[in-house]
């Protein structure tokens, strides 16, 4: 079970997501319905690290193995979510592939992901690192971290109100 909570009032949401890294491009991914990017990953399940939860993410996700370098990014993230403010934690790691091939490592390509139970189909772009600004990342204010990424974890608040 994911770790969402989600009341008449509001949603709280435990969220990971990996900064890969190929070619001075980072793999991103964005709704089909939406114009906004955000990185890979997705929601721990109740029992998993974030680690473990990040690994079958891209799994699930992408078909790609991935190894969990560090962590570099801890945020709290506050934004509407289907009409309903959302409070969310964010873990943000490097990752890098055990293998290349898995994936195509250029263009635009699709699948999908699944919360509550409902199908949400993905692009997953390759952006090269200096246009990053060009587009609309979130949460707002990461692409910064994921140009020059930090020697320690930084904490970020972002709210989109």
């Amino acid at each position: 079970m994911d770790l969402i909570s989600k009341t008449e009032e509001f949603i709280f949401s435990y969220r990971i997501a990996g900064v890969l890294i190929h070619g001075g491009k980072v793999l991103l991914q964005k709704p089909l319905n939406d114009s906004g990017y955000s990185l890979p990953g997705g929601h721990v399940t109740h029992g998993e690290t974030s680690a473990q939860a990040l690994v079958r993410e891209f799994k699930e996700e992408i078909g790609a193995d991935i190894k969990v370098n560090k962590l570099i990014l801890v945020g709290e993230n506050f934004f509407p979510w289907d009409e309903l403010p959302c409070q969310q934690i964010g873990l943000y790691y490097t990752v890098s592939l055990l293998s290349e091939g898995q994936i195509p490592t250029s263009g635009i390509f699709r699948a999908f992901d699944e919360i509550g139970g409902q199908r949400i189909d993905l692009d997953f772009v390759w952006v090269p690192l200096g246009q990053l600004s060009e587009i609309q990342l979130y949460p707002e204010g990461i692409s910064q971290h994921i140009q020059c990424i930090p020697q320690h974890p930084l904490h970020f608040v972002y709210r989109q109100d």
